[in-house]
């Protein structure tokens, strides 16, 4: 009897609560649309982290290759900011390696919905063999990837999404056009769900225009590093100080000059070959 008394008292219950939920105008609208739209709000998410793994697990001998020879330079300057100098020498770095490597600066101006700008990244441009022919190749590499698409007061979806993104980035300009919108998108959730604006600098427009636009590319002079085989233990602690030994290596347009032979009315006041070099100016820096 104790347990049918109990089960007459739960549906009693039961009862009362489907009244209460009918009375309601409002109470079919609440039971089913919250629901929904969280579940629908936790699909997107999910199928934003598989396209972004997919996309970065999906790598080309070129770049896996590349990112090697990357870190390989970069594994004892990870703490290191990433300044225009380290990126310059880390193109010189990758010269020697063989690769055809520049630094690239973009700028854009401002329209509408976006600021103007500037940034600079790495560039390599291979050649590879696409049927019968020959295919140039634009790779991207930067060394501060990461910290581009942070955002104010992350959701944990937003930090879950960000949180798979590589520091050092190398890949191709389809691969961070997919990078571009699938972050700009969650970020827009992001910050609409914790009641910010969408800064500018945030936009897909404006992600978009700092590897894009137009760039400049920096000449890069081969260092006499890589003909000579020497170890770059000297130039690579220069970095750090911004000696000359640095500087040389990345910005030297010093070539040697041509010693001409002396002519004889320069044999009575001295050696023709003591003033050319008393007159020469080498300039390393």
């Amino acid at each position: 009897m104790g347990s049918l008394e109990e089960e007459r008292l739960l549906q009693m219950v039961r009862d009362f609560i489907e009244s209460e939920e009918s009375s309601s105008p409002n109470s079919h609208t609440s039971k089913q649309t919250l629901p929904l739209n969280h579940s629908n709000n936790h699909f997107n998410h999910k199928t934003s982290v598989f396209n972004l793994q997919e996309n970065l697990r999906k790598k080309t001998d070129a770049e896996t290759e590349l990112l090697g020879n990357v870190i390989k330079h970069m594994k004892n300057r990870t703490e290191m900011k990433k300044s225009t100098s380290l990126k310059m020498w880390l193109v010189t770095r990758l010269n020697c390696d063989g690769y055809h490597a520049s630094l690239c600066q973009t700028s854009w101006l401002t329209r509408p919905g976006c600021p103007s700008g500037s940034y600079d990244y790495i560039e390599i441009i291979l050649e590879e063999n696409e049927s019968g022919g020959v295919e140039s190749v634009r790779l991207i590499v930067d060394l501060d990837f990461k910290s581009q698409f942070e955002v104010a007061r992350p959701t944990a979806s937003y930090l879950e999404l960000s949180s798979i993104l590589p520091t050092i980035f190398v890949g191709n300009e389809k691969k961070l056009r997919r990078i571009i919108t699938i972050l700009c998108s969650a970020a827009k959730e992001s910050l609409r769900e914790r009641g910010l604006h969408i800064p500018p600098w945030r936009t897909a427009a404006y992600m978009q225009s700092k590897w894009f636009s137009w760039c400049r590319n920096e000449p890069i002079i081969i260092s006499p590093f890589c003909s000579s085989r020497q170890t770059s233990s000297d130039a690579e602690d220069g970095i750090k100080n911004g000696d000359s030994t640095t500087k040389f290596m990345i910005n030297s347009k010093w070539a040697p000059e041509k010693i001409m032979k002396s002519k004889r009315k320069d044999m009575n006041d001295g050696s023709g070959l003591t003033f050319q070099f008393s007159n020469m100016s080498i300039n390393c820096f």
